[in-house]
Parts: structure tokens; C-alpha cells; sequence
């Protein structure tokens, strides 16, 4: 199913800029595809005034030769955890069909209406945020656009946002990471998306799942785009900077079970660029990285912080009437919070601090790269049916991303290819907190290095 891809957001921008595209026409064309076949499941609601009123704004900006900024007239779309003036913000939960219509747009949409961007709806997700695979029972589940003839997951919490760029709806979209939730979908549709520090990106206005671990991120098809959102998400010029060549790269392949215990096509995949960027000139050294095996062990002994803090944010829903509206999946992983909260929660967070200044310590000056995920996108037939099987594929689809939120770690996950069923592969650039920029130039210079 999947679209010929547009050109991307910063492209696409260069085009109307040039008068080569027109705003109005572009946000047409995206609705129409939205409203298309092969975006079933991928919007939960779409924004055509908006969207218009929007696109003509631009229109006018450029023709009197002041256009905000690089993305003026691109279009977009929102995860529907964010606050959208004039729509319900459903959190893709039957329970949330009745929200009153958002008064106002969180910070980060509108910072990006203050860019020129073009808001063509709010995509679908896992209810509530709450798992990594993106199936929803309520909105439907989008397909991967990889999958072919075989219904394929996309990858979650930010599965609408994620396929609404794979399958060529729009050039980009805004998504959310908690465990991995922009990264597992990037890496299962051959995206370029990132996870900031968590409080690099002002998270009011959005549905929280997890306030210790949420971020705000960005989906697009190179990195360049998601280096120019990211900046525009923060209020801020969208500029690019050049990136470094490859001979100042420093790389860390970490001695761990999040390497070496993955699936033998991601494994060949992931060889194959580490090879091709130590050809390029970047210094890969392979050692132990120790704040990543205790991460592990932690979630091992004692749970993890999303599932105390998902626990603490809908005790009240789950325990109230309307409990048996949410999705059987979700209902469990957020009663099981339960018995995180107390003892096992503050141990989790006692040891978080030490552990990413251990992190900072053992990376030095590089950077770390490992599989974003230990496999390729599952089908989903299996996954509704069972959910012992749902249960299995979420925590292990989530195993690398989920360590790395417990620390904090800036991300970038990159596609390296595909396996041998033609599914796409990610590669996840990161750091320790705060490490933004750098992980995001990194990434530039190494997505230029693989191509």
C-alpha cells in the first residue's frame, strides 16, 4: 500500500518558496489522500477549515514575499494526544469520543502554526499511548505500509503519525515517546524519527502518559526535516546545520544483549552500516556500555517508571464505570502499574540519576548506536488474537528504546534497509541527556554516510 513518498517537508518547502507548489493546492491534495483508502485507520479526525484557512495564509505570505520561515505551507499531522484548538483530543480512547473541543493549541502546535505549517488532522495511536506495537480497537489499526499483501503492525504508540508520512499522506507529522513511541514505528516504516530529552519540548497541552518520560517528537522520511521540527517545535528558526564529516564521528557499539540478541536480518543489516560507516571515516569502537545492562536489570527487578506512572495518571478511569471501554490490552498493562508504585518506583527513580551520569561517563565524547528494534514489523492478526502473544511482542519490541527512556537518551532512529521479506530496518543514534544536537548532527552525518 505504501505511496510514492512526497518530497520532504524542508523540499516541499523549497518548492513554494520557488512558487513551483502552491500552499492551497498542497493541503488539497493531502486531505484527499487522507480521506483515501490507503490511510484507513490513520486519522482519527481531519482539520479541512483549518487546514485551508491555513494554507491560503501562507499563500498570501509568499506571494508578498514574507513566508515565516523554510516550512511555511508544508503540510502536517498531529498525534491525537495534542491539543488541536476546536477538536477533541481523544487520546485514541473510546472513552475520550465526547472530549469538548480543545479551547486552545498546546505550545508545540502552535509554534507551529507560527512556522506557516499546515494542520491536516490528528492521527490515530495505541489508547492512551500505551503500548509499542500501535493497534487500536476502537479507531482501527493502521497498516504498515511495508506489509503488502500481509496486514502488518506499524509500530506504536505514534502509528497514525508514522504512517501518514510512510504512505505519502504528508511529508511529516508530530508524535510522542515515552518507551520508544516515535522510534519502534520509525524504524518499522522506514522513517527518520527522534526522541529528545524529555523536557526538551513543551509537553502542555498534551495527554500525559508518563510526565517523567514523555517527549515530543518528530516523524519524517530524512533527517534534515526532523532536525528543522524539532527546532520549529521549540519555537525556534528551522535552520540545518551542515553536518560533521564522517571522520569526526564517534560511535559506540555497546556490549549487550540489545546487539547481539536480535533477530538475524536486523543483525546483518545493523553489521552492514556499522561497517559502512567505519569505511566513511567514523571511529566505531565496540565495548561494554554498564548504564545500559543495569537499565535492564532494573526493569527486571523492579518494573519500569511508565508502568507506576500510567498506573498514578487513569487509576481513576480504570476504576470507574467506564473501565470496560478501554482496550482488554491496555486495561491490564495499566492495572499492573499497581505493583510498581511504592518500593519498586522509588527504587527506579533513586537509581536514575546516578545511572545517566554513569552513562555520560562511559560514553565520553561518543555516542552510542545499536538496532532500534531486535525485529522487523510482526503481523497483526496474531497480535489481536492473542494477547499473551500482544503481551510478549510489546515488551520485546520495546526492550532497547525502553532502557534508553528509563536514562533519558536523546534518539534518533534511522532506516538501514530492509530485511529479507522486505521489511524496514532502524538504527537508533544516541546519547546521554541533553546530547540533542548532537545526537541530531550525528545522525545527519551518518544517514549521509549510509546513502
Amino acid at each position: 500500500m505504501q505511496a510514492a513518498p512526497l518530497p520532504t517537508a524542508l523540499g516541499l518547502g523549497r518548492l513554494i518558496a520557488a512558487g513551483e507548489a502552491d500552499p492551497v493546492a498542497l493541503a488539497e491534495e493531502a486531505l484527499e489522500r487522507a480521506a483515501g483508502a490507503p490511510a484507513r485507520h490513520v486519522f482519527i479526525a481531519l482539520t479541512p477549515e483549518r487546514a485551508r484557512d491555513e494554507a491560503a495564509a501562507s499563500g498570501r505570505r509568499h506571494a508578498d514575499g514574507r513566508p515565516l520561515g523554510p516550512l511555511d505551507g508544508v503540510p502536517m499531522a498531529w498525534k491525537d494526544l495534542f491539543d488541536v484548538r476546536g477538536t477533541p483530543t481523544t487520546a485514541g480512547s473510546a472513552t475520550r469520543r465526547d472530549a469538548p473541543p480543545a479551547a486552545a493549541d498546546a505550545p508545540a502546535v502552535a509554534n507551529l502554526a507560527a512556522a506557516g505549517m499546515v494542520c491536516i488532522g490528528k492521527t490515530n495511536l495505541t489508547e492512551l499511548a500505551y503500548s509499542g506495537l500501535g493497534l487500536n480497537p476502537h479507531f482501527g489499526t493502521p497498516r504498515n505500509p511495508y506489509g503488502g499483501a500481509v496486514d502488518r503492525i506499524p509500530g506504536g504508540s505514534s502509528s497514525g503519525s508514522a504512517v501518514a508520512v510512510a504512505a505519502g499522506v504528508v511529508p511529516c507529522a508530530i508524535g510522542t515517546d515515552t518507551s520508544g513511541s516515535v522510534r519502534v514505528p520509525a524504524a518499522f516504516c522506514g522513517l527518520a524519527g527522534f526522541k529528545p530529552t524529555s523536557a526538551r519540548v513543551d509537553r502542555r497541552g498534551v495527554v500525559a502518559l508518563a510526565p517523567t518520560l514523555d517527549s515530543i517528537g518528530p516523524l519524517a522520511h530524512v533527517v534534515a526535516d526532523v532536525v528543522a521540527l524539532d527546532a520549529a517545535l521549540r519555537g525556534l528558526e528551522p535552520r540545518v546545520p551542515a553536518p560533521p564529516p564522517p571522520q569526526a564521528l564517534e560511535l559506540v557499539v555497546p556490549h549487550s544483549v540489545l546487539v547481539d540478541d536480535v533477530a538475524v536480518s536486523v543483525g546483518a543489516r545493523f553489521r552492514a552500516a556499522v561497517e559502512a560507516l567505519a569505511a566513511a571515516g567514523a571511529r566505531v569502537e565496540r565495548r561494554p556500555v554498564g548504564a545500559l545492562d543495569r537499565a535492564l536489570e532494573l526493569r527486571d527487578a523492579h518494573g519500569t517508571i511508565v508502568a507506576a506512572e500510567a498506573w498514578r495518571e487513569h487509576a481513576d478511569l480504570v476504576g470507574g464505570p467506564r473501565a470496560d471501554a478501554l482496550d482488554p490490552r491496555v486495561l491490564t498493562r495499566i492495572r499492573d502499574g499497581r505493583g510498581v508504585v511504592g518500593r519498586d518506583y522509588d527504587a527506579l527513580l533513586a537509581e536514575r540519576s546516578p545511572l545517566q551520569r554513569r552513562l555520560a561517563d562511559e560514553l565520553g565524547s561518543a555516542l552510542a548506536i545499536l538496532p532500534t528494534v531486535r525485529h522487523t514489523a510482526p503481523e497483526l492478526e496474531p497480535l489481536e488474537r492473542d494477547a499473551e502473544l500482544f503481551a510478549h511482542v510489546n515488551m520485546t519490541t520495546l526492550r532497547a528504546t525502553m532502557a534508553g527512556s528509563y536514562l533519558d537518551m536523546p534518539g534518533v532512529s534511522l532506516p538501514i534497509g530492509f530485511d529479507d521479506d522486505g521489511l524496514p530496518v532502524g538504527l537508533l543514534v544516541c546519547g546521554a541527556t541533553g546530547e540533542d544536537d548532537r545526537v541530531l548532527a550525528t545522525a545527519l552525518a551518518a544517514e549521509a554516510a549510509l546513502a
